[in-house]
């Protein structure tokens, strides 16, 4: 063993291979470059990513109680009630009493949520166009496949990441 080698989670420590290309510091300057741009299209409509991802959510549910909510933003409850407020004081949500249950609340998307949802996905496109404008559309497609993946810590085969099409991919995917 060479000075300065051990364990590091289930892998011996030692020289990288400096042929190797690793993604990570890619990944998180693009992620950074992505972050920036995302929030300086967003301030302007008084949102921020939280909100976004808030609204994504209300608009695919189509109504949801608060608790649904927190589960699916995997957010603390209180949380959540604090973002509930910032977007209700907006006019983009609508909270109200379920009917079965009158300590539940349903959250909806306001129609002028939908609009301003609307919004900044048209002004998202056009910060990924600016954040990703070296890539054409298929590598696109491939690099949303590969990150979705990635995102649900399920391994890429080779011939994935070479462009296989769904048809040619295992069932397990």
């Amino acid at each position: 063993m060479f000075p300065g080698a051990g364990k590091v989670g289930h892998m011996t420590a030692g020289p990288v291979d400096q042929t190797e290309r690793r993604s990570g510091a890619l990944l998180q300057f693009v992620a950074r470059r992505m972050r920036i741009r995302s929030e300086s299209v967003l301030a302007p409509l008084g949102l921020r990513p939280r909100h976004l991802v808030a609204l994504t959510v209300l608009r695919d549910a189509d109504g949801i109680s608060q608790q649904g909510l927190a589960s699916s933003l995997q957010l603390d409850g209180t949380n959540v009630v604090g973002l509930l407020n910032e977007l209700e004081s907006a006019g983009l949500i609508e909270r109200r009493r379920a009917p079965e249950d009158r300590r539940r609340h349903v959250v909806r998307l306001t129609r002028n949520g939908a609009k301003r949802l609307n919004e900044a996905e048209y002004a998202l496109a056009g910060a990924e166009d600016e954040v990703l404008g070296a890539l054409g559309p298929a590598e696109r497609d491939t690099l949303y496949d590969l990150l979705r993946r990635a995102a649900r810590d399920t391994p890429v085969t080779c011939a994935e990441a070479a462009g296989c099409t769904e048809e040619d991919r295992p069932e397990s995917y």
